[in-house]
C-alpha cells in the first residue's frame, strides 16, 4: 500500500478510526468509554448493613476500608471472568417490572464477588448465576436503589461504565520476604487488571502471576527494596508505571498509595 498522499485521506483516516473506538464504546483517545446497553436479571445478598458482602471474591476485604462501600454486586460466572472482572463498574437500571421505582431509576456497582453456580437449581429458577446467565447479585442497599427489595428478583438493563476513581491505585501488600502478593484496589478507567509486573529498586521488572481475584503474586525475595509496578488494563491492554509506590522497608499487611490511576 502506497503513502496516503493528501490531507482529506488523512482526514478520512482518522475519522474513521475514530468511529471504529467509539463504536466498541470501550476506549478513545485515553479514556474508558460506557459501553452498549444490554439484558441482564439482578437479585440481591446479604441484609442492608451490607457486612454479608465484606470481602468476597475479589479479596478486597472490608469494602469500607477499601473505598467500594455497598455500591457492590457479585457477578456470575460469565462476567467474573476467572476474577478478571473485579473492579469493573457497571451502571443497572430496573426495567420492565412492577416493582422498579417510579422512573426506572439506575445505580453504578462495582464488582467485587463472584456469584457462583447453582447446578442444583434451574437456571430459569433459582440457578440465576448458573452459565451461560449473565447476572447480577447485588448488595441490598444498591438493590434498593433500583426496586422494592421484596420482588426477589428483577429483569435490568446494564452496560460497562467507567470508574470514577479517587487518586490513585492502592496496592494493598500480603505475602513474606520471598513471596510477593499483591491485591489491587480503587483502579480506576475500565476497572480491571490483566497482568501486572514488579521492579524492585535493584531489580530489573518481574513478571507476577494471577493469584485469584484481583490479586498478583511474585515469588521473588524483593525485601529491602522500594518497589514500583507496571499494570496492563484486562479490558483496554493499556498499561501505567506506578513508580515507588512502596519504600524499602514495606510490610505485608499495609496498603500503600500510588499516584497513578487508568482514565
Amino acid at each position: 500500500m502506497g503513502p496516503i498522499s493528501s490531507s482529506w485521506s488523512f482526514k478520512k483516516f482518522f475519522a474513521i478510526v475514530f468511529v471504529v473506538f467509539a463504536i466498541s464504546g470501550e476506549f478513545v483517545a485515553g479514556y474508558y468509554r460506557p459501553s452498549a446497553w444490554r439484558y441482564a436479571h439482578a437479585t440481591f445478598y446479604g441484609d442492608e448493613t451490607g457486612s454479608e458482602t465484606m470481602g468476597g471474591a475479589c479479596g478486597y476485604g472490608n469494602l469500607f476500608n477499601s473505598g467500594y462501600g455497598l455500591n457492590t454486586a457479585a457477578l456470575s460466572t460469565t462476567l467474573f471472568k476467572d476474577g478478571y472482572g473485579c473492579g469493573q463498574c457497571f451502571q443497572i437500571m430496573c426495567v420492565q417490572s412492577k416493582h422498579c421505582y417510579y422512573g426506572n431509576p439506575s445505580t453504578v456497582v462495582t464488582a467485587t464477588n463472584l456469584c457462583p453456580p447453582n447446578w442444583y437449581q434451574d437456571s430459569n429458577n433459582g440457578g440465576w448465576c448458573n452459565p451461560p446467565r449473565t447476572h447480577f447479585d447485588m448488595a441490598k442497599p444498591a438493590f434498593m436503589k433500583l426496586a422494592n427489595w421484596k420482588a426477589g428478583i428483577i429483569p435490568v438493563s446494564y452496560r460497562r461504565v467507567p470508574c470514577k476513581r479517587s487518586g490513585g491505585m492502592r496496592f494493598q501488600f500480603q505475602g513474606n520476604a520471598y513471596w510477593l502478593l499483591i491485591f489491587v484496589m480503587n483502579v480506576g478507567g475500565a476497572g480491571d487488571i490483566k497482568s501486572m509486573a514488579v521492579k524492585g529498586s535493584r531489580t530489573n521488572w518481574i513478571s507476577m502471576s494471577h493469584n485469584w481475584g484481583a490479586s498478583y503474586q511474585a515469588f521473588s525475595s524483593l525485601y529491602g527494596q522500594s518497589l514500583s509496578f507496571r499494570v496492563t488494563s484486562y479490558t483496554t491492554g493499556e498499561t501505567v508505571y506506578a513508580w515507588n509506590v512502596a519504600p524499602s522497608n514495606w510490610n505485608a499487611g499495609k496498603t500503600y498509595n500510588s499516584y497513578t490511576n487508568f482514565r
